[in-house]
């Protein structure tokens, strides 16, 4: 089970975007990364196409590594752990306890 989910609001805590926030988009557990909205936006050249009749240069978020992103709980950073409660194995902020879903 992953610790961070698609939908979590996470803070960037290392690289170029550091101390940013934003939604998290998609996560790619094979690889340890996830996709963040807005965050290490880079510049794709693309060809012309159906979707995109005039081509050129379009600007897309890219893959961040797992590590590099903290889970935001009530706008501060913390880290997460795994607690049962009721039979059911769930996330915790490990800063003040609180079940988060």
């Amino acid at each position: 089970m992953a610790k961070i989910k698609r939908g979590d609001m996470v803070k960037v805590i290392a690289g170029k975007d550091k101390d940013k926030e934003g939604k998290v988009l998609r996560v790619d557990t094979k690889n340890h990364k996830v996709l963040v909205e807005g965050i290490n936006v880079v510049k794709k050249h693309t060809k012309p196409n159906a979707a995109n009749q005039a081509g050129g240069i379009v600007s897309t978020e890219a893959y961040i590594d797992v590590s590099n992103v903290m889970y935001l709980k009530d706008g501060k950073a913390t880290r997460i752990g795994f607690e049962v409660k009721d039979g059911k194995k769930v996330r915790v902020a490990k800063a003040t306890g609180e079940v988060i879903d």
